[in-house]
């Protein structure tokens, strides 16, 4: 069976820390190359044309590994919890873990499959992760209420509940403002009706985002964990 001990509480900061390294870093070359417009453009339009595509692909996914494994320790460190408090079903957590995963695939499609080249399967890529991550950060929230109050404060569960709520209202709006811009292009004309779409898209892009990732950061609790394995058990 897997143990805690100290260690791989690092992880969920190394993701936050490089994704935000590869949205920087393929926002600043796409700008220096003139590729979009400085003022907060999408994210997928900052990783659509070389030279930024590749910087934006390589990075992405190596952020759905790490996120693969952020879930993965989350997904441990609950079954560890669960053999002396029974707190919730191991069947739950792992349906969790899975939906998690799916949301990780989801990233890893975004990453390979430019916008304006393959518009159809970007977009479902994109559907799935976002869509895959709102369910799993609601469900991980849940299970941290079951968790209270030997494993989690209850200010802590109110918190991430928060972020949850927040994440589905983003949620809602992104999609739907999302479906009604073209994804053939990324440089409109003043007059274009569809860039109103865009501007209204783009705060719920950002709240989406920004709640997924301070979510992922604080999913393992526990800072001195590590994972081992315990050979005879």
């Amino acid at each position: 069976m897997p143990c805690c001990m100290p260690g791989v509480a690092a992880v969920p900061a190394l993701l936050v820390s490089w994704s935000s390294a590869a949205f920087i870093i393929s926002y600043v070359i796409a700008v220096l190359a003139g590729h979009v417009e400085p003022l907060v453009p999408y994210i997928s339009d900052t990783g659509t044309k070389p030279p930024e595509s590749g910087v934006f692909g390589f990075m992405i996914n190596i952020s759905a590994l790490l996120a693969a494994i952020t879930m993965y320790i989350r997904y441990l460190l609950i079954e560890k919890q669960n053999e002396s408090s029974h707190f919730v079903r191991s069947s739950c957590n792992m349906f969790t873990l899975c939906i998690g995963l799916m949301g990780c695939t989801g990233m890893g499609i975004v990453a390979t499959f430019q916008e304006l080249a393959v518009p159809s399967v970007h977009d479902i890529g994109a559907l799935v992760a976002f869509g895959s991550g709102v369910v799993y950060i609601t469900l991980q929230s849940l299970i941290s209420y079951k968790s209270c109050p030997r494993w989690n404060t209850y200010l802590v569960c109110h918190i991430r509940m928060a972020i949850s709520v927040i994440s589905c209202i983003a949620f809602i709006p992104m999609i739907v403002f999302a479906s009604k811009v073209s994804m053939t292009k990324i440089d409109w004309t003043p007059g274009e009706k569809v860039k109103s779409y865009w501007v209204a898209n783009l705060p719920c892009v950002i709240l989406f985002g920004e709640c997924c990732y301070i979510y992922l950061k604080a999913l393992p609790t526990c800072q001195r964990l590590q994972i081992v394995h315990c050979h005879g058990q």
